[in-house]
């Protein structure tokens, strides 16, 4: 789960034979439980359904919008929100140890993608010195 700038807010790493919304329910305990001021969520079209978003309501009190395709869409076109989960992913993906599983249980699983995603979050917000600033001026 990630929030709309793309960065993470929860991991659960379970099984492949897990349904989606089962496993956004694991997820959603574990994030409305550190970020309680969650209001809404977007998902894609594999957490539709009235039982899912009725349980969100009742249970964490979050408003649940599915991003759709357009009717009328031939090929591809960028979805809004759904391409914020995309990036983060690739951000992820850059991490050698996320490349191939490695881990033998799924704790550990979580915990390397929790430092990839801190590793990330720092070298934003401290640059090595000799990197390009972008929002720096050039001296006329």
């Amino acid at each position: 789960m990630v929030d709309t700038q793309g960065w993470l807010l929860a991991v659960v790493v379970h099984a492949a034979d897990v349904d989606e919304r089962e496993g956004a329910r694991w997820v959603l305990r574990r994030a409305c439980h550190h970020w309680p001021t969650l209001q809404h969520l977007w998902a894609d079209q594999g957490y539709t359904g009235a039982e899912f978003a009725a349980w969100l309501r009742q249970q964490h009190g979050l408003t649940l919008e599915i991003v759709r395709h357009a009717e009328d869409q031939v090929g591809f076109v960028v979805l809004p929100r759904r391409w914020v989960v995309e990036r983060t992913l690739a951000w992820l993906g850059r991490s050698r140890r996320l490349s191939k599983e490695y881990e033998r249980e799924v704790e550990y699983t979580e915990t390397v993608i929790y430092l990839a995603a801190l590793h990330h979050l720092l070298r934003r917000l401290a640059p090595a010195p000799n990197a390009p600033r972008p929002y720096t001026t050039r001296a006329a």
